[in-house]
């Protein structure tokens, strides 16, 4: 599996048969998805910066809720979460979801405001790729990322969710997140290419470059 970043939280997730694009923004993120192409669409919440379907051509099924899906043999469970730390009574609700792919697993974690449950933990099960947010104001911060990460125990760690040169958003630096990990001058990768067999044995965190 071959994963882009295409800015804030959409990814692009490329396996051999099938590819799946998450959380698509509106321009009104400050940059522009154009039109890209995928099988599958998933989107985390009803927000222009992660809901911008119509960015996306080709793609044979959009998923917006909780539930077991498979699409042209991708496997995608979707949980429910809240994009706050009050149940949602401040920014409503989040979906989470696993996607199989190539035999990886790929959790993205959309706009996730709150620590996991156990239960939510275990749903979730072994993960190869944590796709967390890590901005704050909006969804948990650098430190609550950590959180997540030590209790999801994934093998590789990519942030989203940050200010990035071109993005008109008000949310904490990647700096800080790095920070929380205790890491410096991580050199980013313009993609992530992942395979069952080539995931390390310890947690890794892989910073990529914004693409188009």
């Amino acid at each position: 599996m071959e994963i882009t970043w295409l800015g804030h939280s959409c990814f692009r997730l490329k396996g051999k048969e099938a590819s799946v694009i998450t959380d698509p923004y509106a321009d009104t993120l400050g940059r522009s998805l154009g039109k890209i192409e995928a099988t599958l669409v998933t989107v985390s919440n009803d927000h222009p910066h992660h809901n911008n379907v119509a960015a996306v051509a080709g793609a044979v099924r959009t998923i917006r809720g909780p539930g077991e899906y498979e699409v042209a043999h991708v496997l995608v469970m979707g949980i429910p979460t809240y994009h706050d730390a009050v149940k949602g009574k401040d920014l409503g609700k989040n979906i989470v979801y696993l996607i199989e792919m190539d035999d990886v697993r790929v959790c993205h974690l959309g706009d996730l405001g709150h620590t996991l449950s156990s239960k939510e933990i275990a749903d979730l099960g072994a993960i190869d790729v944590l796709l967390v947010p890590v901005g704050g104001v909006c969804t948990i911060n650098a430190s609550t990322a950590a959180e997540v990460i030590g209790a999801l125990e994934p093998k590789l760690v990519v942030p989203m969710h940050y200010p990035t040169t071109d993005t008109k958003v008000n949310l904490e630096p990647l700096e800080r997140f790095l920070k929380a990990m205790g890491l410096a001058n991580v050199q980013p990768l313009a993609r992530l290419s992942v395979t069952a067999s080539n995931v390390p044995q310890q947690t890794q965190v892989v910073v990529l470059e914004p693409v188009r």
